[in-house]
């Protein structure tokens, strides 16, 4: 047994800092912006994108058969992974300004998301102190729900 402890968050000097939003400018996506350099995990569940709205941002996911569930939806942590990123996307712009971890997530799950449909996030700032950002959002198929959120952000300071 171990007696590292679990809850060590990886220093910024072991992470890319030079990390922002890139304009994609072919393909499907032309016109969204990619987090770049990747965020491996978000590239195997997504890859996700985003792109100015309005006051704010609209994110997108084109969930594939990789994504589905043993009953041919998408899976439920597929999408809460893409919730995870229209979180951060809602509360940073298009900037990308927050730095930090996510500190809860509470989803409800209200319809089912099939492979091949555009799914889109938006989500909006209730609240940001100091440390913490609240924030609330949805994703939909199509105007359709498929599931809401409300998460709050933990800031941390980015290292020289």
């Amino acid at each position: 047994m171990t007696h590292e402890p679990h809850d060590k968050l990886q220093s910024d000097a072991d992470t890319p800092g030079d990390s922002r939003l890139a304009l994609v400018s072919e393909g499907p996506w032309a016109g969204w912006h990619h987090w770049e350099p990747v965020d491996d995990f978000e590239e195997h569940a997504g890859p996700f994108y985003c792109r100015p709205e309005g006051d704010g941002l609209v994110c997108g996911f084109m969930p594939e058969a990789k994504n589905r569930n043993g009953g041919g939806n998408i899976h439920g942590g597929a999408l809460m992974t893409f919730a995870d990123y229209v979180l951060f996307m809602s509360a940073s712009g298009i900037d990308g300004s927050i730095h930090g971890v996510t500190l809860t997530m509470n989803c409800e799950f209200i319809g089912a998301a099939e492979p091949g449909r555009l799914l889109t996030g938006r989500g909006e700032v209730v609240r940001q102190g100091f440390s913490i950002v609240f924030v609330r959002g949805i994703i939909d198929d199509d105007g359709r729900p498929v599931l809401t959120f409300s998460a709050t952000i933990k800031k941390l300071k980015k290292r020289a």
